[in-house]
């Protein structure tokens, strides 16, 4: 053709001035470097200043997150690999070697449950070392590449007759609303879910199957998406789609192809970026969890292409999200919808627990790019208040939502008649409590949380192990093993909510506090094997009042949320199939008087029940006893607490 590119041996140079000569040997060398860059594009973060260690550098030690992480391996382990494969063999054209689950796994989103179990599997194996899950997870990417390989190209699904469906919409036939294209469940969702099973499968266990698998599964993404035009891809996007672009842009990092990025900058959501990207709030009347995938995606675009209007995005959302739209335990939505600005009402479907866990993945995003409390003090805040208190600690089921409306009750899951999109999540979120724990920058230790674990970071030759019983005591200590003595930054998490009594010592040797509550204290020093840091982590009780109405309070206690024990044991099995929660007879909650004193005059300790608390003598009709929110599980509550009998 005559406008092909010439080939190498045509660029000799021999009839070129050597002016030109020289640059065109430079545009070529610029060139090189792009494709080299891309080639080795899983290597390259432009955001990150310190980065999250690997699940399998991180054990956990006993403590209300370690019962939590066995309880959920315990489900992990009870569930069968070959009924959550029955819906991608069946839409295959191959035999089920078992009948598939019921719930939502019997439904148009069959399949979804087993990407979120692929995910949480390879997780938990890279934080515990369980080769059992190894195994389960090497014999699902096996059984995906076989139903991959009957189908012929390159689609994998659990969607019902998933290939005729798929066809009809690349032929233009496209008719959406939020949770419906051509009348099927969210099929983009739906394979999202498997695109990141496959991701994670390849990240935590190392598997190269699945990465095969996934970039062939890309592959027909993009052909898929080339029959559709711009406007009917758009028009698509109506529907829920999770997290596509986010799987995309890490595809095009696992494997340097541009193709998988250009396929990812499709999948943004001009309608939602387009405001964001001014600093402009359009969220109200829009469904959470539909938005906030799509901002992570954002938010891994610019770290692997440094998009800086993707960076503006992703930590403008964050912003408006936890500062002005959520509610004392992290949650943020209501009936799983953004209302109106100043508006939180409190309700028994209030705040998804599917939103919190894509709100940590998007804070650990940021935190990367910007370390400092503020990110640190909502994912804690969210981790203990949302997510551990999402887990039934009896059983390991979970819930769809945490209620906030007083009197009402925790609804968890059932073992295999649920499959919520809240059960994919939280299998999942009970899998990698190591992964904010600690990070790092190139000789910097950050230490955000403060969980009985242990840490390697094989590079430098160092051990940390963080011997706590924190929330229910208030030091923590880290104990150093080195191979050998060297200087070394700790930046240690001074809470916001510690207040001036928090401290630190070195080998019982107090260090000059040089921060500020809600900062960070760096400790640099030539550490020795041996030597012990005391962190010193003062709680105190305090009332914050909900942002849109100054007659409702919640308490805290440091980081934790403490509700009020309303009694009425709420017996097992806690759900039904196909979300329908059942009623019990309401509660009496008391009012609270008199909130406007210090909290230390009217809340006092519980002997011999830590974090416990009894209101005295403000409770109208009756005091009633608080505790942390993620202990109460069978009985009826209240988070927020009405004030107005103190006017």
């Amino acid at each position: 053709m005559k406008n092909s590119k010439p080939s190498r041996p045509h660029l000799t140079m021999k009839n070129v001035p050597g002016a030109q000569a020289l640059l065109i040997l430079a545009f070529i060398f610029a060139i090189q470097c792009v494709s080299l860059g891309a080639v080795n594009a899983q290597q390259k973060n432009v955001a990150a200043i310190i980065t999250t260690f690997k699940l399998s550098d991180v054990r956990l030690l006993s403590g209300p997150f370690k019962h939590a992480m066995d309880m959920d391996e315990k489900y992990l382990l009870a569930l069968d690999k070959d009924r959550l494969l029955a819906p991608y063999l069946k839409a295959a054209g191959l035999q089920p070697k078992a009948p598939q689950y019921k719930g939502w796994e019997s439904s148009q989103l069959s399949g979804a449950i087993l990407g979120h179990y692929l995910s949480a599997a390879s997780m938990m194996y890279a934080a515990t070392g369980d080769t059992i899950l190894k195994d389960r997870v090497d014999y699902i990417v096996g059984e995906l590449q076989k139903c991959q390989a009957a189908l012929g190209t390159g689609y994998i699904g659990g969607i019902p007759d998933g290939p005729a469906f798929w066809k009809k919409v690349e032929g233009g036939e496209i008719v959406t609303q939020n949770f419906s294209l051509d009348s099927v469940w969210s099929p983009w969702y739906n394979l999202h879910k498997t695109f990141a099973g496959l991701r994670d499968a390849y990240r935590y266990t190392g598997n190269e199957q699945a990465k095969e698998v996934m970039e062939k599964y890309g592959d027909w993404a993009v052909d898929f998406s080339s029959h559709l035009t711009d406007s009917q891809f758009t028009h698509m996007l109506r529907c829920e789609y999770g997290g596509m672009n986010e799987v995309m842009a890490d595809l095009y990092e696992m494997t340097g192809e541009k193709r998988f990025l250009d396929l990812a900058k499709r999948f943004n959501d001009e309608v939602l970026f387009a405001p964001l990207a001014q600093g402009v709030d359009s969220l109200a009347g829009n469904h959470v969890n539909m938005q906030i995938p799509k901002v992570i995606g954002a938010a891994k675009e610019y770290e692997v292409d440094g998009d800086r209007t993707m960076h503006n995005i992703a930590e403008y959302f964050w912003q408006e999200v936890t500062q002005r739209r959520t509610y004392i335990n992290g949650e943020m939505g209501d009936y799983e919808y953004f209302g109106k600005l100043g508006d939180l009402p409190v309700n028994r479907e209030t705040g998804e627990t599917c939103n919190v866990y894509n709100m940590l993945k998007l804070t650990r995003h940021l935190m990367e790019w910007d370390p400092k409390d503020d990110y640190a003090e909502y994912y804690e805040r969210a981790l203990y208040n949302d997510i551990l208190a999402s887990q039934d600690p009896e059983t390991g089921m979970v819930t769809y939502f945490i209620s906030l409306e007083p009197g009402f009750f925790k609804t968890f899951s059932t073992p295999y008649n649920s499959f919520w999109c809240c059960v994919g999540t939280g299998m999942e979120n009970h899998s990698k409590y190591g992964k904010f724990i600690y990070m790092h920058g190139e000789n910097s230790l950050y230490v955000n949380l403060f969980i009985p674990s242990v840490l390697q970071w094989n590079a430098k030759g160092l051990t940390v192990r963080q011997e706590t019983s924190f929330p229910e005591s208030q030091v923590s200590t880290l104990h150093l093993k080195l191979k050998h003595s060297q200087s070394l930054t700790l930046e240690i998490r001074r809470p916001e909510w510690a207040g001036a009594g928090f401290g630190i010592k070195v080998n019982g040797r107090r260090i000059a506090a040089t921060g500020k509550p809600g900062s960070y204290e760096s400790v640099t020093r030539t550490w020795h094997d041996g030597d012990k840091v005391e962190i010193s982590l003062p709680m105190r009780l305090r009332v914050e009042p909900m942002a849109d109405d100054s007659n409702k309070v919640a308490i805290m206690y440091g980081p934790i949320v403490l509700a009020g024990e309303l009694g009425g044991y709420v017996p097992l099995p806690y759900g039904k199939e196909n979300n329908e929660f059942f009623d019990m007879p309401d509660v009496s909650v008391p009012d609270l008087a008199n909130t406007d004193k210090p909290a230390t005059r009217w809340l006092k300790p519980v002997p011999g029940k830590p974090l416990h608390f009894k209101t005295v003598g403000v409770g109208r009709p009756n005091d009633v006893e608080l505790a942390p929110l993620y202990e109460i599980n069978h009985q009826h509550y209240t988070v927020y607490w009405n004030t107005a009998a103190a006017k």
